[in-house]
């Protein structure tokens, strides 16, 4: 077993996300935002992949980023030329939302990427999946993510029944995914149980 956890970890965090992240290290796909710790470009594929698969949001990362490389060309275009780029996405909001954040981002913070959860959390189409994802990922920063599929893996793995649409079942999970987050590296974390519910922990016949 690796001895690149330090002493703060408990044991469950070890004998959990350790084998968790060399699953992952052997087995996740390859895919561009998880290739940059830019928060711009992470920002943009989690917005959306939040109601697309990977499969099909690929292309339609690649075409958006190369039209919008950063967060200065994505505030200045116009709202029908952005929408152009995510049509055949739907949800068209989530575009909406990318572009009035954007602005934000000029305005307020001086066209630089906030870099602290409550300001993150205060962009427009932002919730705390999201917030915790960009910052874990782009800055290593500590948060637990909670989507679906790390909603399966701990609810299997740990025997949870506790409804996932409770407000016991949110407080329950929330707190279970940041007792067992890899403190020494959330992002590599976050990516791994993401990466073993989407691939393997799957709602019908899991392997």
């Amino acid at each position: 077993m690796s001895q690149r956890y330090n002493k703060k970890l408990s044991d469950i965090q070890v004998y959990f996300a350790q084998p968790l992240e060399d699953w992952y290290e052997k087995h996740h796909r390859e895919l561009p935002w998880r290739e940059t710790n830019d928060p711009y470009l992470i920002w943009i594929s989690e917005i959306i992949l939040q109601q697309t698969r990977v499969n099909q949001g690929l292309g339609y990362y690649n075409r958006f980023i190369e039209r919008f490389p950063n967060v200065a060309t994505l505030a200045s275009a116009n709202e029908e030329e952005v929408l152009k780029y995510w049509q055949g996405l739907g949800y068209y909001s989530r575009a909406r939302n990318l572009h009035k954040a954007s602005q934000m981002i000029m305005a307020d913070f001086n066209g630089v990427f906030p870099s602290t959860y409550e300001d993150v959390r205060r962009l427009k189409g932002v919730g705390e999946y999201t917030a915790a994802a960009i910052l874990s990922f782009s800055a290593n920063l500590p948060y637990a993510v909670l989507d679906g599929n790390v909603f399966r893996v701990l609810s299997r793995y740990f025997g949870i029944a506790t409804p996932i649409d409770t407000t016991a079942g949110k407080k329950e999970f929330k707190q279970l995914a940041d007792s067992v987050l890899d403190s020494d590296a959330p992002g590599l974390y976050n990516q791994a149980i993401m990466e073993l519910g989407a691939l393997q922990c799957v709602p019908i016949s899991p392997n």
